[in-house]
Parts: structure tokens; C-alpha cells; sequence
């Protein structure tokens, strides 16, 4: 915690898991403040012996908050469920709780692992572009498949929940390594929604502080 109580959130502009939670933060309404961790300037900054003492998994995001520092996207935003939960963001009924939880967990763990910048980096620079493509098409035709007996508005029913703090992340993920997403209309048409939400629009890759100017809205 930094002097005036504020949570502190260890984020990287662009990192879809960073994302969801400052997702998470705007919808609950939680001040907090911001250090960026830069995941290519000087070799990853997540590398550093200081980052890694606050989070051995060398990943953000990182959230220190009620003096415990959590590291992993969803148990993150779990933890702000229990200490924090208004607005709810996991449905009090069973199944569309277990609902939310597999549609984010597809996504967390199935599409974005596949598609991130330590995998890609392995891939080789020649086969970046493709296996992303792949790992991400993939992931959608299923969750696509999913969304078609769960979704209202939102990804389960019509209140936002931790799923949609999951799904746009991840199609602006598409976007950027151009995956076709019109076989994918129910994906589109959720996440055309949500981004009309201030709490999407406040907490968008575009509008952070380590934003470089050529990126900014």
C-alpha cells in the first residue's frame, strides 16, 4: 500500500490480464494507483529483482491491496468479489457462477497463454502472426459455440460479469493480430456492448499511463 492507502496495481499497457482487472477496479470503484511494468523496454522490466521479489511469476498484473499482494488476473478480481462485492461480478445462482467461471477460465488459461508474449517469442518472429491466429481461433470457435446458450447482453445473462472482464481483453487481442472475428457474430455483438460501458472505456489499453503517445485516444 502506498502512504495515502491506495491499492497498488503493477500493469502493463497493453497486457489483456492487466486489463481485466483494471476492469474489475473501475467497475467497483476502487481508486488506486498505477506503477507500469514495461514488458520490453530493457529485456522485460518483470525480470527485475524487485518485481520478482513482489511476484516470483515475473507477470502482471500484480495487485497490492489490504496489505497482501495477489498476482494472477482472476484471482484478483475473486478476491475484490469477496472483499468488495458491489457490483457483483459472479452470479449468486450456481450454474451461471460455474458459468462465468468456465467461459473466463477458456479464455485465461486456453486462448491467452497461447498467444502471449512469452509463448510468441518462442514460436519464432516468422511463425508469430500464425500460431496467434491459430491459438486464438481456435478458443473462439468454442467459446463462440458456449456464448450461444449463455449470453443476454453479456457473456452469462445480462448483468456484467468476471466473463466479459475476460472476453474483451481478448478480442481486442484478435483484433490486434487480425483474426477474422465475423464467424464469431454472438463474440462480436458482446463485446461491441460492453465497450460502451464507461468502466471498459476508462480502464482501455488506450487511456493508461504508460500509454505511449502514439497509442493514446
Amino acid at each position: 500500500m502506498t502512504e495515502s492507502g491506495k491499492p497498488i496495481l503493477y500493469s502493463y499497457f497493453r497486457s489483456s490480464c492487466s486489463w481485466r482487472v483494471r476492469i474489475a477496479l473501475a467497475l467497483k470503484n476502487i481508486n488506486y494507483e498505477t506503477v507500469p511494468i514495461n514488458l520490453i523496454k530493457d529485456g522485460g522490466q518483470q525480470f527485475s529483482a524487485e518485481f520478482r521479489t513482489l511476484n516470483p511469476m515475473m507477470q502482471v498484473p500484480a495487485l497490492t491491496i489490504d496489505g497482501t499482494t495477489i498476482g494472477q488476473s482472476l484471482a484478483i478480481i475473486e478476491y475484490l468479489e469477496e472483499t468488495r462485492p458491489t457490483p457483483r461480478l459472479l452470479p449468486q445462482d450456481p450454474k451461471k457462477r460455474a458459468q462465468v467461471r468456465m467461459i473466463s477460465d477458456l479464455i485465461a488459461g486456453g486462448i491467452q497463454p497461447l498467444q502471449n508474449l512469452s509463448v510468441l517469442k518462442q514460436v519464432g518472429q516468422e511463425n508469430q502472426l500464425s500460431w496467434a491466429q491459430k491459438a486464438i481461433s481456435n478458443g473462439f470457435k468454442a467459446l463462440e459455440e458456449i456464448l450461444k446458450h449463455t449470453a443476454g447482453k453479456c457473456c452469462v445473462g445480462d448483468e456484467v460479469t468476471m466473463a466479459d472482464l475476460c472476453l474483451v481483453p481478448q478480442v481486442a487481442n484478435a483484433e490486434r493480430y487480425k483474426v477474422d472475428v465475423t464467424p464469431y457474430p454472438t463474440i462480436s455483438r458482446i463485446n461491441k456492448s460492453l465497450l460502451a460501458m464507461e468502466a471498459f472505456q476508462v480502464s482501455h489499453p488506450s487511456r493508461q499511463p504508460d500509454t505511449p503517445p502514439e497509442l493514446r485516444v
